[in-house]
């Protein structure tokens, strides 16, 4: 079973509260998950065939927002420009005698509202923050959706079978991850969770993948170019 929470419980039939020594302890599904992200390669012999087939399937596991975000509270204050002016138009004596007209913009987006529906300058406000904040909120959605879009097809690939990360060979009863190189066989075992690999397929991968995304950050780190000191030396200076 696989838990929602953010740590702790059952995944993949591995009780995370019960080995809390275990390198994926405390891991919410994300972050469990993180690394079966690409194109599964199946190979297999059908019951009515005698000849390999081969198959594949992309998965992306990308982190869950459950919509408790509090975008519909109002923006802060620091990031708008708020301006008042007179109304204009038809309205009878209050048009052009009043600022109560109000226009605010959004400063990092540009984005702006304008309310002058009322003749009280506070409720034009209070309908212009609303107005502004569902506009801005708005944007910031379609963002996240492109950029979540972006990051899924970057994770799933084109589903093509030269992109495989991992290879589930039936006919061997192995499977082979083709990122750090590592096969296992008792292909039942893994999927099912059960027997010495009590984590399954996960569990039984994710030390070795942790450890090469370990090593590939430090080479990273290795390869920064380093910043020079441009600071002078004073020593010995005195004014």
């Amino acid at each position: 079973s696989i838990g929602s929470g953010g740590g702790g419980g059952s995944y993949g039939g591995f009780d995370m509260d019960e080995h809390c020594d275990d390198p994926l302890a405390g891991l919410g599904p994300c972050g469990y998950f993180r690394f079966e992200s690409g194109v599964h390669r199946v190979q297999r012999v059908p019951v009515n065939d005698v000849r390999m087939h081969t198959s594949a399937c992309s998965v992306a596991v990308l982190p869950y927002s459950d919509g408790n975000d509090q975008t519909t509270e109002l923006l802060p204050t620091s990031e708008l420009k708020i301006e008042t002016m007179r109304s204009s138009g038809a309205g009878g004596q209050h048009v052009n005698t009043t600022e109560s007209a109000v226009r605010i913009t959004h400063i990092p987006t540009g984005i702006t509202a304008a309310i002058q529906d009322e003749r009280s300058q506070h409720k034009n406000r209070a309908k212009a923050m609303k107005l502004i904040t569902a506009r801005v909120r708005d944007k910031q959605r379609e963002e996240e959706a492109r950029e979540r879009g972006d990051a899924r097809q970057s994770l799933m690939g084109g589903g093509d079978r030269s992109e495989r990360i991992r290879t589930y060979n039936f006919p061997q009863d192995r499977v082979t991850d083709h990122r750090c190189k590592e096969s296992e066989h008792g292909i039942a075992k893994l999927l099912g969770g059960v027997g010495d690999n009590n984590g399954g397929l996960v569990a039984f991968f994710a030390p070795y993948l942790r450890e090469m995304h370990r090593e590939e950050l430090m080479e990273q780190l290795e390869n920064e170019p380093i910043a020079k000191d441009t600071t002078t030396n004073t020593k010995g200076k005195r004014k």
